[in-house]
């Protein structure tokens, strides 16, 4: 098992809202890191700050100690890890993968039992906390795999976050953040709508915010979210389209265990909704222009 230090070489695979926060934590903590987006510009001001561009996901998988990978959507975890041009294809034996996009715990299994066939050490890690948990370096991770590859890999998850917990075994990660966004979809149709009742009532939604806020309504998205929306300010620290990709997989999830989950169904539909209208790049919080009658 490779040491893991400072003298680490770490390889961040996606650079976007999430990304570029976590990998500019990692450069000032004093690790050498290569970075790869498929859209080279967004790995500029990494490059300004002294990380290094590599031009394929094999270069940095080849180069790398421990390879992070903090992409969009399953498929593009599954064509990034496999194939000939893939991570684990390239990995060196004693290396790294963490995977901290929000995707399938099926998919984490896979990894993980392809990485340790080839001697590789992998763990799913997705995050919480949105992008000002991102750029404050106070984002949850939440993480699936073995033990010692958790220690090992520690002091770079507590470089990014400062709730960083093991959950259990490959896919545990995964699992976990599908509770965490199960109980975000329903409060967040909550807090668009208490901000909705207050504005109609004719009250101070800002002052109605310090009120609740303080007391048992209160959550991260009421605190962080709930001005934005006051605001007008759409725009996101996590994409809709994001979101109900995280929603369809905690859908899948629930019917294979045999669970229901109403809550969960109706937000995902009026997201579904708000996203048909124009607003999948938008941020969570946007959900109040539908409710609110704001689109056409």
């Amino acid at each position: 098992m490779t040491k893991v230090d400072t003298n680490t070489t770490i390889g961040f695979i996606g650079t976007g809202v999430m990304g570029k926060s976590m990998a500019t934590h990692l450069i000032h903590a004093g690790y050498t890191l290569l970075v790869y987006n498929r859209t080279k510009s967004k790995t500029d001001e990494l490059v300004e700050l002294g990380a290094t561009w590599k031009e394929t996901v094999a270069e940095i998988a080849q180069e790398a100690d421990v390879i992070i990978t903090m992409i969009g959507y399953p498929k593009d975890v599954e064509e990034t890890y496999f194939g000939v041009n893939g991570i684990l294809t390239n990995a060196r034996a004693g290396s790294y993968v963490i995977d901290m996009t929000t995707s399938t715990p099926t998919l984490a299994k896979q990894i993980y039992q392809a990485a340790k066939e080839t001697g590789i050490f992998a763990l799913d890690a997705p995050v919480s906390g949105g992008d000002i948990g991102a750029k404050n370096a106070k984002l949850t991770i939440m993480v699936g795999g073995d033990q010692e590859a958790f220690e090992a890999v520690s002091p770079i998850l507590h470089t990014m976050g400062t709730n960083v917990l093991l959950q259990g075994e490959a896919g545990a990660g995964h699992h976990t953040k599908m509770s965490n966004q199960i109980a975000i979809a329903s409060g967040m149709m909550a807090v668009c709508e208490a901000i909705l009742y207050a504005e109609s009532a004719g009250l101070n939604p800002s002052t109605v915010l310090k009120s609740i806020a303080a007391g048992s309504a209160g959550s991260w998205s009421l605190s962080n979210l709930g001005p934005r929306i006051i605001v007008e300010d759409y725009s996101p620290g996590f994409f809709v389209k994001h979101f109900i990709k995280d929603m369809t997989i905690a859908l899948h999830s629930a019917k294979e265990m045999g669970i229901r989950t109403p809550g969960l169904e109706l937000t995902k539909s009026l997201y579904e909704e708000l996203a048909a209208k124009g607003e999948e790049n938008s941020g969570t919080q946007a959900l109040y222009k539908l409710l609110s009658n704001q689109l056409s």
